[in-house]
């Protein structure tokens, strides 16, 4: 195969790794029925003058299945923190005892879960938009391969094309594991 040819196919390759590792950032960010310490990914802190993330201000731990602790560094941050994550709008309710602030993870309910259900596949559709975006970008620079073979330039599309469908198949697989994990009750 023409040189030209593989690194347009190894530049599409990781164009494509990198779209699906933002959407499982993204994935990760959508709670589940189980505490989980990246639904907090988002939450910044105002701390001294700058927009710090919470993990940078706190100790963040499990504690059990349904429970999320948040230990400042400095207890004056307590309330700060608390205010942070109730207008982060990541759906939880924070309980501040003045030491520490629990998170507790409250039971989904049906109509929680289908719309969950949907975001995990709005988010999934965006993902393969941007997949094949990588396939026309790939497309596209095979054709101005100055002296390349009509043979090479198929077989390019075609890899390209299936490098594609590897990686929407990719991403459906991890949106039916994250839609299972939201429907199990």
């Amino acid at each position: 195969m023409h040189e030209d040819v593989r690194e347009i196919l190894d530049d599409c390759q990781q164009s494509m790794e990198k779209a699906v590792e933002s959407y499982k950032r993204e994935l990760s960010r959508i709670r589940t029925g189980r505490a989980n310490l990246s639904v907090l990914d988002g939450v910044r802190v105002e701390y001294y003058g700058s927009m710090t993330p919470l993990n940078q201000v706190a100790a963040l731990t499990v504690a059990d299945p349904r429970l999320i602790t948040v230990k400042p560094w400095d207890k004056s941050l307590l309330a700060l923190i608390e205010k942070s994550i109730l207008i982060s709008d990541v759906g939880l309710n924070p309980n501040n005892d003045g030491e520490i602030i629990r998170l507790p993870i409250p039971p989904l309910t049906g109509e929680r879960r289908k719309e969950l259900v949907k975001q995990v596949r709005r988010i999934a559709e965006d993902a393969k938009v941007s997949v094949r975006g990588c396939r026309r970008d790939g497309r596209d620079m095979l054709e101005t391969v100055d002296n390349l073979p009509e043979d090479d330039l198929k077989k390019g599309k075609d890899r390209v094309q299936e490098l594609t469908d590897a990686w929407v198949k990719k991403i459906d697989s991890i949106a039916d594991a994250k839609e299972a994990d939201i429907l199990e009750v």
